[in-house]
Parts: C-alpha cells; sequence; structure tokens
C-alpha cells in the first residue's frame, strides 16, 4: 500500500510522503529494522522470513529470503551501493545475503539462499557492518562478536561491558576501532587489532545508552539515551576522547517552541485541560547525519550537516554547529501517517536531497517507510530582518550620529569700575624654584661612543615592525612564555591597543596598569577608583583610553597624566557602568548603565592652569540616551575601528538587542539568547594588521554562565556555532577573537585557557596551569600571542610554536608600584 499526501504543520508546511505502509504478523517495536537507499526488510511468517521492498518501484513484488529457524531479531544493510548486502540474526544462524544474487536465484526459480557467516550467539539485538562490508559485529547479551562477511570465522570476541549491549559502530576513518553502548551507561572505543578497550567513558546518565553515530568530518561520535540526553566526544588518533558538547532534546524542543511562539500553546492549555498528564521521556532510538545543500543569498551553495534524530512522537532535527533544534516532526501533527508512536527507527539517506525512514508502530504490527525531501525543511523563522555591520548609505539628517560638540566662543566681559583681586603673578604658568629637586652632583657628563647609524637603523627596523602584516596562517599562540603575579585581586579585563604595543589591565583592588606588550619592568598604575574595575578601552588613535568602575563612574586618561582629563562621577547614572567604549570612529563615549544606553559627544583638552588646576577644561555632552524595555543592560559591543551604525546590547532577562544607531532605534530584539543573562559580547574586529573577509565581520560571540559561548551571524540574527568544552559556572568568562579571525579563545574556570578554531565546535588548545580562574583572555593585534588574566591576580603570554622567545617567569616577583610611573 503506497500513500502521498501534503500535510500541514504546525510549523509550516512540510513534504511527508509515506511510500509504504506494511501491516506485520507481529509486533515490531523492538526490534532493529533494515532501510537502506534501494531496498527495506522486515521479518515475516511468525518472524523466520524477511521480505524485501524496493524503496524505487514499491509495487514491485518484494523478495522472499528463508533460511533462519528461529525468530529474525535483527537486520542491518551493508554500506557499499554495489553490491548490496544484508546480514539478518536469529539465535541459530547470522546470515548475509546478497541482494542481487537473491534476486537472479528467485527469478531463475530457485530459492534464494545467503551465506552463514555466525551459529548459536543466542539472541542478536544488533548488527552493523564495517564501511568496507568485510566485517560484521553482532551485539548479544554483554557480547559482541566480529564476524566476517564473506565465510564462516569468527575474528574476535568482545566483553568488558557490565551489562547487555545496545549498539556497537564501526569507524569510518580507522578500520581497526569499534565503539559499543550498553545498558551500563558507558561507551566503549576498541582497538580490533589487539581486542583491547582503548577508552572506557564515564557513566554518563541514569539511563541506558542506545545508539551511536560517528561524525567523519570532525571525528566526533555522539551517543543517546533513553532519557533524551545526547553527549558529544571527540575521537582523536590517541583515542582520549573529551566532551564536545552535551544535547537535552525536551531543553531543545523548549527553545525552539518559545522561538517559535507556541509554548504556551502547546504547554499552558494542556496543563489546564490535564493537570496531572504524565511527563513522558523521548528516548534517542536512532540517529543519522544528513548533508543538504542550501542556496545562499549570493547564489552560492552551502552544505549543511543535521542531525536527525528518531523518537517514539516523532522526528527531530538538530543542526551540529549551534546544538540547536530546527524542526520537529510530530506524528501527531500528521493524522493521515499510519503510526502515531514509534517503536524503533532506521534512517538511510535517500535520492535527490532526500532522507528515507523506515519506523515501526510501538503498539500496532505496522511499518512505514516515510520520505522527507531536505529542501522542505524551513529553519526556525530569524527574530527581525538581517544586518550588516558596515553600513550602506550615509547617515540621515535626523540621525543621531550627527550631532557635533559646539565650541564654545571666548566671552570678552566689560571692564567694570573699581579694583579687581590679581594675582601676585601675572602669568598662567608658575615656574619652579626647585627647592624640592635633588642636588645636582654631576654637572657635566660626556657622550661618548655615539653611533651616528644607530638611529636610522632602529627607525628602519621599527617602521618594518609596524608594517609587518599578521600571519593568518601561523600555528595558535600555546606555548606559555611569561608568567607574572600582578597582585591578588581578579583580573576583570584585558585589552590592547591598536597597535599592539601596550596592554591595559582592569583589576579587582580599583586600579588599573599600563604594561608594554612584554610585560616587561615596571607598569605605569593609575588609581582613582573606589571599586574594581570592571571596562576599559583603548581610543582609535591610542591617545586616549577609558576605564570603567563598579563605584557609577568613568574615567578618560591621556598618556603622561596621573589625573584624569574627563571624569563622570556617579551621581550621573543610577546603577553601575556595565559597559563602556569609544564609538564612531572616536567621536562618542559609549557607554551603558541600568536599563539605559548613552552616547556622548567629548572633548580632551590636556592644557591646565597651574592656578586654577581644579577646573576641568574637557568637554562633554550627552548626545542622546536611549532606553530599553523593562531589562538592565548586562554588556555591550560595537566597533570603532571603522563607521558602523550596529550597536549589540544584551539585557538580564536573557534578551540579545541590535539598536541601529542611525536611526537611533531598537532594530531587532532575540529573546533567550541564552538560558543565562550574557556577560559578555565579543565581535570580530580584526586589527590593523590582517584582513579578512567582509562578511567575516558580521560574525560575534557571547558568552553566558552555564551556556557556552555561541557564534552568531549578523545577517541572519542566527546562532551559527557553539562552544562548550571549557567550564563556565558562575564566573564572567571572556572570550576573544583573533585579529585572523580563525581562532576564538575563552576563559574557564578549570585553571584553563580554551583556544578553538572557529569552524569546529571542539577546541585545539587547553592552555593548563594557571593557579585559578582564567577570567580575562585578549589577542594581541600585532602578532600571534595570547595574555590570560586570572581570578588571583596573575597574567600568563602565550606564544605561537613557530614563532615563541625565550620564555622567562616572573611568578615570585609581585610588582609593587607608586601610583604614578612615567
Amino acid at each position: 500500500m503506497s500513500t502521498n499526501f501534503l500535510v500541514e504543520a504546525k510549523t509550516g508546511a512540510k513534504m511527508v510522503m509515506e511510500k509504504l505502509g506494511l501491516t506485520c504478523d507481529r509486533l515490531l517495536s523492538h526490534r532493529q529494522l533494515a532501510c537502506c537507499p534501494s531496498h527495506c526488510c522486515i521479518p515475516t511468517r511468525h518472524g523466520k522470513d524477511m521480505l524485501i521492498y524496493s524503496n524505487v518501484d514499491t509495487v514491485q513484488k518484494p523478495l522472499l529470503l528463508t533460511g533462519h529457524h528461529g525468530e529474525v531479531s535483527a537486520m542491518t544493510f551493508g554500506n557499499l551501493t554495489s553490491p548490496v548486502l544484508l546480514c539478518s540474526a536469529s539465535a541459530d544462524y547470522v546470515i548475509v545475503w546478497d541482494i542481487a544474487l537473491c534476486q537472479k536465484r528467485t527469478q531463475a526459480g530457485r530459492v534464494a539462499a545467503g551465506t552463514v557467516v555466525g551459529t548459536l550467539l543466542g539472541e542478536v539485538v544488533h548488527l552493523s557492518f564495517c564501511f568496507s562490508d568485510e566485517r560484521v559485529a553482532a551485539c548479544s547479551g554483554a557480547t559482541v562478536h566480529i564476524l566476517g562477511s564473506k565465510r564462516h570465522e569468527m575474528l574476535s570476541t568482545l566483553t568488558r561491558h557490565s551489562a547487555p549491549l545496545t549498539s556497537a559502530e564501526f569507524c569510518p576513518w580507522n578500520r581497526d576501532i569499534l565503539v559499543t553502548t550498553s545498558e551500563d551507561r558507558t561507551f566503549k572505543v576498541w582497538d580490533l587489532k589487539t581486542e583491547t578497550v582503548c577508552y572506557q567513558s564515564f557513566v554518563l546518565s541514569a539511563s541506558p545508552l542506545l545508539c551511536v553515530l560517528f561524525l567523519e568530518e570532525n571525528q566526533h561520535i555522539i551517543t543517546g539515551s533513553t532519557d533524551g540526553q545526547l553527549w558529544c566526544f571527540s575521537l582523536p588518533d590517541d583515542h582520549k576522547c573529551h566532551l564536545v558538547t552535551k544535547m537535552d532534546l525536551e531543553m531543545m524542543e523548549k527553545r525552539h517552541q518559545m522561538q517559535q511562539g507556541t509554548l504556551s500553546d502547546q504547554t499552558g492549555v494542556a496543563e489546564q485541560s490535564a493537570p496531572d498528564k504524565v511527563k513522558t521521556s523521548k528516548p534517542v532510538l536512532r540517529m543519522a547525519l544528513c548533508n543538504s545543500l542550501t542556496d545562499t543569498s549570493r547564489g552560492h551553495t552551502k552544505e549543511n550537516s543535521w542531525l536527525c534524530i528518531g523518537s517514539t512522537d516523532g522526528l527531530y532535527v538538530v543542526d551540529l554547529a549551534t546544538s540547536e533544534l530546527l524542526t520537529a516532526l510530530y506524528f501527531k501533527d500528521y493524522p493521515n501517517l499510519s503510526v502515531t508512536m514509534a517503536g524503533s527507527w532506521s534512517i538511510a539517506p535517500g535520492w535527490d536531497n532526500s532522507m528515507l525512514f523506515f519506523v515501526s508502530s510501538l503498539f500496532t504490527p505496522r511499518v512505514v517507510l516515510l520520505e522527507l525531501r531536505l529542501c522542505d525543511l524551513r529553519r526556525t523563522p530569524a527574530c527581525g530582518e538581517g544586518f550588516l555591520v558596515f553600513p550602506s548609505s550615509p547617515p540621515l539628517p535626523e540621525s543621531p550620529l550627527n550631532a557635533e560638540l559646539q565650541k564654545k566662543e571666548p566671552k570678552h566681559s566689560k571692564k567694570k569700575a573699581g579694583i579687581k583681586e590679581q594675582p601676585l603673578v601675572f602669568h598662567s604658568k608658575v615656574k619652579s624654584s626647585g627647592y624640592t629637586s635633588a642636588p645636582r652632583n654631576t654637572m657635566f657628563s660626556p657622550k661618548t661612543n655615539i653611533q651616528k647609524n644607530s638611529s636610522p637603523q632602529k627607525t628602519k627596523k621599527n617602521k618594518g615592525l609596524l608594517l609587518k602584516d599578521y600571519p593568518a596562517d601561523i600555528a595558535a599562540p600555546s606555548i606559555p612564555c611569561v608568567h607574572l603575579s600582578v597582585t591578588n585581586k581578579p583580573i576583570h579585563c584585558l585589552q590592547y591597543s591598536g597597535d599592539g604595543k601596550q596592554i591595559l589591565c582592569g583589576l579587582g583592588d580599583s586600579s588599573v596598569l599600563l604594561y608594554k606588550t612584554s610585560l616587561a619592568g615596571n607598569p605605569t598604575v593609575y588609581t582613582g577608583h573606589d571599586k574594581p574595575v570592571i571596562s576599559v578601552s583603548w581610543s582609535l588613535n591610542r591617545q586616549l583610553w577609558l576605564s570603567a568602575s563598579e563605584d557609577q563612574s568613568l574615567r578618560i586618561w591621556t598618556h603622561g597624566s596621573p589625573k584624569p582629563a574627563i571624569t563622570m562621577v556617579d551621581s550621573m547614572f543610577s546603577k553601575a557602568i556595565r559597559g563602556a567604549q569609544f564609538y564612531y570612529l572616536d567621536k562618542f563615549l559609549l557607554l551603558a548603565s541600568g536599563h539605559s544606553l548613552y552616547l556622548y559627544l567629548y572633548n580632551v583638552d590636556t592644557t591646565r592652569d597651574n592656578i586654577k588646576s581644579y577646573q576641568q577644561r574637557s568637554v562633554l555632552k550627552l548626545a542622546r540616551s536611549f532606553t530599553t524595555t523593562d531589562t538592565d543592560i548586562t554588556t555591550l559591543s560595537a566597533i570603532n575601528d571603522f563607521f558602523s551604525y550596529i550597536v549589540l546590547v544584551c539585557g538580564s532577562d536573557r534578551s540579545l538587542q541590535v539598536f541601529d544607531m542611525n536611526k537611533g532605534i531598537v532594530a531587532s530584539t532575540l529573546p533567550d539568547a541564552h538560558s543565562r543573562p550574557v556577560h559578555c559580547i565579543t565581535q570580530n574586529k580584526g586589527s590593523m594588521f590582517s584582513t579578512q573577509a567582509a562578511d567575516s565581520y558580521n560574525l560575534f560571540l557571547t558568552s553566558a554562565v552555564t551556556d557556552g559561548v555561541k557564534m552568531w551571524d549578523l545577517r541572519t540574527m542566527r546562532c551559527v556555532r557553539r562552544y562548550e568544552n571549557h567550564v563556565n559556572r558562575c564566573h564572567p568568562c571572556s572570550s576573544a577573537i583573533s585579529p585572523c579571525g580563525r581562532l576564538i579563545a575563552s576563559g574557564s574556570e578549570d585553571n584553563c585557557a580554551y583556544i578553538y578554531d572557529i569552524r569546529s565546535s571542539s577546541y585545539l588548545h587547553r592552555l593548563q596551569k594557571h593557579s585559578d580562574t582564567v577570567l580575562s583572555v585578549a589577542f594581541n593585534p600585532a602578532t600571534p600571542e595570547l595574555l590570560t588574566g586570572t581570578l588571583d591576580g596573575k597574567l600568563r603570554l602565550f606564544q605561537s610554536s613557530s614563532g615563541a622567545l625565550l620564555c622567562h617567569d616572573t611568578s615570585a616577583a609581585v610588582h609593587s608600584v607608586p601610583n604614578m610611573t612615567v
């Protein structure tokens, strides 16, 4: 029986084709079914025989295979398209069938026959071929048997699990590796050459593991359990697996429904009508990888890697890059389907960018073959339109960015009668008498051994360093070179100057340190705040920099001056400043406090009158203030290196907002960007030493406690990848993007810093031996270096392995410097 129909789901129109519907003579809810692109197979005649159906021509008469004396408990097709092999198992035999040869024998009037490769193995619950179809893994009890597929040959017997096995799969990139899952809630990695366990996982869940899937592109494995949990592990050459990400099918479903706006419709009404409804789990019965080609906005095709998960209530499609649910196809939304609850799944790639699903009913003896075209899958609609970090038009006439600071005209007051009080010295500056300076012991010291050519050579050398491009293909900075103990308070923020020659460190002791990039020598110390400094920022011309503190104050500093040029005190803001920076090529000051975003014009005047030194000549003017809706701003980010209208703001309600400063409005709001409020936004700003593709600047990162790091694309306002290897449970660990745009660094609470490849969710390097939680990370914009700051006030500098210099450790020396060192 074959029926085709178009159904309308709650998530939009989906083309689902039921190509084949069969009624069996017994229940197949917990049997391993077999499906490949060309055929599908079910047991028949009391489970001892099998019927092979064609997926291309479902009207064609099925092929009957006989040979088992017991009930067939597991079936699987091979991985090769020619010849198509089928392996079936019962308590008496394990038989491998060549489908093409069996069809020829049947057409010739003879009985189809297979090759017996195993006997008396017990009840086999799972079968799998290796990727060359030369070996078969048969799971029976707590033992997995490795059999040859061409003759009766027992290659090996593996027994180390403490409970019955549920699945066993061969590694596609290493033919000698096998991974097994068991009801003991662990998985094991086997070396088939030595028949030993290379890696044994810890107990992952309270529920048994059911299946395992290999991701060849990233060399990862994914395993799922009966309670809907999924774990993704890396499988390197040394077989030391580490956890890449963990997913919860139920939580992904809730986030997806909240984005769709259907959570209240599906759960709120249900809770009112059925308050005693029992909550059911979503077991991961089967997984498969599907690659879909989609058209981009520029006419190019992009391959997406999606994970198809078959569960009891339907099919779930997950984006592996972001660990987010793309869509869910529930059986209840398709009333014309023959299956309402699934007992087992078999998934195979189809033709013309489609997937085939062979599903057995959980409570009825019914089996259906479904086809889903991947081109009909629609991703979750974005919250608002996409944006570009580069402006596409000049500012509007009424734009806040057109605000200018009016210069004050000098006032010529009329002279009044009478004698005014005059200073004793009629000058703006008073020359010091020098009585407090140390006496000169040496009147004259001649300069000898002067090299006249040293200065031009040095100038030429420095010029060459300034023009040197950032190496794009060099190894990630992972070699520790400097270890410096700065203070016993946290290092909350780090930022390099644009030329990469200086670094600002905001400390928990309310001071700011200005170091040279090499961290050599004593730093310049700036004091004035009363509470920890949580934000520092360089101006584009590197002549100014600012610091913001928990004491609700902001200060703008200049080089060589111990006093700030501009001070914004706590009376100007209602709450602490959660982010501050220079914006729009140093034209504005951008800062956030409470639920308000402020845009200030400023003019720094470094001249001072010694008589009236208490007067601040610098000018500050509020250009515009913006208010978010019922949420306090936790962090912000904007690009100052070039003109950009976009300002990114995150709130305490876990939302992500995009401000269009050209129009002065909130252009888009993305609710529930993370499960916790975002504490760090990092945009891909590049540097003056590197060049990236224009589209790369539309990427940015967000970090939240317990929710890892997410990478977003501003053009679509979607999360495109997630990074979760690091540990972040309570502290605001920051993240950074390298100037070349290839690497991502993140702090962690396991006393390490992590470096990720921006294209992969697994880390490249785990920088260990930090003394405490790594709070701050920063890439040098000029050279491949990474600087980290810890909770206990330590700095560590890492360089690339191909360009590491002589390393030194100054951990024993804690800098004790005066308030101002020039």
